[in-house]
């Protein structure tokens, strides 16, 4: 892969991938939106999906003590059975659907933290809506490595301890990548050329998990994510004018 843009822009996805691992969620949800504007949505999330898995085994080593074990005795089949149900929905999905759906779910995110307003008590770890936002993470994460959101909207109003919030997310994505290394080869194998272009851009996600776990120590989050909301909110809207223009709207 030589330095290009599109080489840029997947070094910065894998650096953005890298710092959601090591702690910082949702800013590795801007990784699939950069690479879909240079290529299709699909191709771009089976690109990443190496990157995820090698930075999760720093990742998990890094969060090993800081985690939430009832949590993730809900979240990991359930976000497992979402990756099952979007291998099985893949191949009816078009393109702009795909740019859509992504566009849709940054929007929404970013709509959600705006405008919503925290509840009085944290809310504990429950079964029912567990399994709903675990599969709806899944599913997510496995179209195109969007699972942070649904897993926010579950595991945010429980308060937990910042590194545990990070540790368990660090966990079930973890499962939940591994889950979609099957389906990614049976919907779209790696060629040997595949798998030279994610080698290069690993230096920058492992550059990227350890950054992450540094700044999530560090940087006030409010300035932070007002920075990664931004960036995701233009992105997602620039997909959204995408499909829309697809479907001659």
């Amino acid at each position: 892969m030589s330095i290009d843009t599109p080489f840029l822009l997947a070094s910065l996805a894998a650096l953005l991938v890298g710092l959601s691992k090591g702690g910082l969620p949702t800013i590795g949800m801007l990784g699939v939106p950069i690479l879909s504007l240079v290529m299709p949505p699909m191709k771009a999330a089976v690109m990443l999906l190496p990157i995820y898995v090698i930075s999760d085994m720093v990742s998990v080593w890094l969060y090993r003590k800081h985690f939430s074990v009832v949590n993730l005795k809900i979240l990991i089949p359930a976000g497992i059975l979402g990756v099952f149900i979007g291998w099985l929905t893949a191949s009816y999905t078009s393109e702009a659907a795909t740019k859509l759906l992504i566009g849709c779910i940054g929007v929404g995110f970013c709509l959600n933290t705006w405008l919503r307003k925290g509840p009085t008590n944290a809310r504990g770890a429950d079964i029912p809506r567990g399994i709903f936002w675990g599969t709806l993470a899944g599913f997510t994460s496995f179209i195109s490595h969007a699972g942070a959101p649904p897993f926010q909207v579950y595991a945010l109003p429980q308060r937990l301890p910042k590194v545990v919030f990070a540790g368990t997310a660090t966990i079930l994505f973890t499962f939940i990548n591994a889950a979609k290394i099957l389906p990614y080869q049976l919907l779209q194998p790696y060629s040997l050329n595949d798998l030279e272009h994610a080698s290069v851009l690993v230096p920058a996600a492992l550059l990227g998990t350890v950054a992450g776990a540094y700044l999530t120590k560090k940087i006030a989050d409010v300035w932070f994510f007002r920075c990664v909301q931004i960036g995701l909110f233009i992105i997602s809207i620039k997909l959204i004018v995408d499909a829309a223009a697809a479907w001659g709207l």
